[in-house]
């Protein structure tokens, strides 16, 4: 049975596309469904985060079962320790490389005070923490009782306390209160942080669901009636999201709850859909190119972000970044979109290329 391969798959294939979306050549000219929604609404890129803490939630269903022979001591030191080391690695990942190019074109220290404190890195790193502290506690009937309490809460919380705009919403509102504006992201034109404080909360139901699936694959083992009852479940959670959408709209940027809803019923599809292709069919699918990622899928992902912040941070005569001037002069010529798409698709190669050479060598980075 490849339920552990199943999980390699899943996991690596929302790592590539992590990398993919994260690094095109322009972000001016990138295909829609390669980025994210502006605000309401969902594009294929808004499924990949929450499917890597789906996928994070999946692990834990398997690493539980080593958890009766340790002391809780032990088991709890291992997931303290865990969030700890991602979230410290998410936090040097914005303040690296510690400098930065200033107006006169000089090197300047970055300064502490001004770096991003939240990020992709520290909300997987508190997923998880608070995931598998509750998962090590709860029973399943009181995961899904408490997956339901921070659903529900959070709407609350954004519906009383403000509203869903960009400007109006209550998680950015105690983002400023907790983290000030100079440690907040300010994509967005204000400073706003898509991986805040508050909305970190409904994003721990992302993991509980995917350990709920997992502990669901081991006791059921992988069957058609298995697979059958997966797919009804995505059903009726992707109708519940669009239903919910009606009064608490769809929207990754403050990862409403619709949005949570939705993203687990899609990766409870597409879950099955790797199962069947590799458990239940005469020629099963070789999907060896996601595995690479899927084995080593943190150090692949850290190594995408420092090539990508180094790439930004030398320059050309002084003035153009290595980044864009390989985009330029390497790629743009092809056609404004299509070259900041293989940019992109080159660019994962190259993190793919190191992830082969890692699994070759039986290399294998865990936290």
């Amino acid at each position: 049975m490849n339920r552990f391969k199943a999980l390699d798959v899943f996991r690596g294939a929302t790592v590539c596309f992590m990398i993919v979306v994260n690094t095109p050549g322009s972000w001016s000219t990138t295909f829609s469904p390669l980025r994210h929604a502006p605000w309401h609404g969902f594009t294929p890129t808004d499924l990949v985060f929450p499917s890597f803490l789906f996928a994070v939630g999946t692990s834990i269903s398997f690493v539980k079962r080593k958890w009766p022979d340790k002391t809780a001591k032990e088991v709890l030191n291992k997931i303290f320790k865990r969030f700890l080391i991602i979230f410290l690695i998410g936090f040097l990942l914005y303040w690296f490389p510690f400098v930065k190019w200033s107006e006169a074109g000089n090197l300047v220290m970055k300064p502490l005070g001004e770096t991003r404190i939240m990020g992709v890195l520290q909300r997987i790193a508190l997923c998880y923490f608070f995931g598998a502290l509750m998962i090590y506690y709860l029973s399943q009937r009181l995961l899904i009782v408490w997956a339901a309490i921070l659903l529900l809460a959070y709407w609350a919380m954004l519906y009383f306390l403000g509203d869903y705009s960009l400007e109006g919403n209550f998680a950015r509102t105690l983002d400023r209160w907790l983290l000030g504006d100079n440690h907040l992201y300010k994509g967005e034109g204000i400073p706003f942080d898509p991986e805040g404080v508050l909305s970190t909360l409904p994003a721990i139901v992302n993991v509980i669901a995917g350990y709920l699936t997992g502990a669901f694959i081991i006791k059921n083992k992988v069957s058609f009636e298995t697979l059958a009852k997966l797919l009804l479940a995505s059903v009726g959670l992707i109708v519940l999201a669009y239903f919910w959408d009606l009064s608490f709209p769809i929207n990754k940027k403050i990862w409403t709850s619709s949005y949570v809803i939705l993203t687990i019923g899609i990766d409870l599809a597409l879950l099955a859909v790797i199962f069947y292709s590799t458990d239940f069919i005469k020629k099963p699918l070789d999907y060896y190119f996601f595995e690479v990622f899927g084995k080593n899928p943190l150090f692949i992902y850290l190594l995408s972000g420092f090539l990508t912040i180094l790439l930004f941070f030398f320059r050309i005569d002084g003035k153009q970044s290595l980044y864009n001037y390989i985009y330029v002069n390497g790629f743009s010529w092809i056609n404004p979109y299509l070259g900041s798409f293989l940019f992109a698709l080159t660019f994962m190669f190259i993190c793919w290329s190191v992830g082969w050479w890692m699994d070759r060598k039986k290399i294998y980075i865990r936290v």
